[in-house]
């Protein structure tokens, strides 16, 4: 099953994020390593949110990622939401439909 991760940010997130940019980035790519995460990136031109695409069988790991994120923990991350995604088209598609 996919589940979209959606951070909202701090006001103060761009002046902030090089502190604990080395240790986010080291998290997500163990996440993808493991088979957990799939894509993730900040969203718009000027920094506005992020979101984070994960292929498990239980939000609680998006849950457990978020909670361990330096991003989350030293409060870049003001938010955020863990949605399901039904995906029903594209080769990755978790349900199918033709």
């Amino acid at each position: 099953m996919h589940y979209l991760l959606q951070y909202q940010i701090s006001d103060d997130y761009m002046e902030k994020r090089a502190l604990y940019r080395d240790a986010h980035l080291s998290l997500a790519w163990q996440a993808v390593e493991r088979g957990e995460l799939i894509l993730g990136g900040a969203v718009g031109e000027q920094v506005e949110s992020a979101q984070l695409l994960f292929n498990v069988n239980d939000p609680k790991i998006v849950e457990a990622f978020a909670e361990a994120d330096p991003y989350v923990i030293n409060g870049l991350v003001t938010q955020y939401r863990i949605s399901p995604w039904n995906t029903v088209v594209g080769e990755h598609a978790s349900n199918p439909v033709t």
